[in-house]
């Protein structure tokens, strides 16, 4: 896929079940402006078997949120190998883990993706790599959320543009509303997750809703 031709994208995260993929995907609209996650609590749960399911219903971006810390050679290579296009490092490893990651992406033809959870000075952290990943994410964490002090990092996203070229997706308590806020505040991708509940303590796209005109909403405002 060549990312340059789409402006603006949506990556929808499954975190819990090898079930609710099943019953959820196929109700996905198939359209190259939406990734999807396989997240970090449905790979463990799952293992990598996981992505496999997720390839086997998705034609298009299917990212592995392994969360890479160390090893990355080799967890590049299991995700490329379950049929991922894309996998994610923890943005908190080791420069050379990191550097070793965002070579092994790129020679296996995939796409790298560094989260920033818990880096304080994302900027700082990339301007130390030899190479650029092709995604930086910016994100509040889900036990986060439950503060509600804490808010999505959105100034990043500039201080980032200012002396770096990257996508930036964000993550962090988006729903149907707030995807309209991450994008008018810079980002190329929102990040939603699939909830697995109603109790109101993560925001995201409920299991139990027809998500498909959700979905189909949030492609409309955010346009070609």
């Amino acid at each position: 896929m060549d990312l340059e031709e789409i402006k603006r994208f949506i990556q929808i995260a499954f975190n819990n079940t090898a079930g609710q993929v099943r019953r959820l995907l196929p109700n996905i609209p198939k359209d190259r402006r939406i990734i999807i996650e396989a997240g970090t609590p449905f790979i463990k749960r799952e293992g990598i078997a996981g992505v496999r399911l997720i390839r086997r219903y998705w034609p298009g971006l299917v990212v592995a949120d392994l969360k890479v810390l160390d090893g990355a050679y080799q967890e590049v290579m299991y995700a490329r190998a379950a049929g991922a296009s894309a996998v994610t490092a923890a943005g908190s490893a080791p420069v050379e883990t990191l550097d070793i990651f965002v070579g092994t992406c790129k020679a296996a033809g995939m796409y790298s993706m560094i989260d920033m959870l818990g880096v304080d000075n994302p900027l700082r952290k990339l301007m130390a790599l030899k190479a650029r990943p092709n995604f930086v994410v910016i994100h509040k964490g889900r036990d986060e959320e439950r503060n509600p002090r804490s808010m999505i990092r959105y100034k990043d996203i500039n201080k980032i543009r200012s002396k770096y070229s990257t996508l930036i997706s964000v993550a962090g308590g988006l729903d149907a509303e707030k995807v309209r806020s991450a994008f008018f505040n810079g980002a190329d991708v929102a990040i939603l997750n699939v909830v697995f509940d109603n109790s109101g303590m993560t925001k995201g796209l409920p299991q139990n809703a027809n998500i498909r005109p959700i979905i189909t909403g949030i492609l409309k405002e955010i346009g070609k």
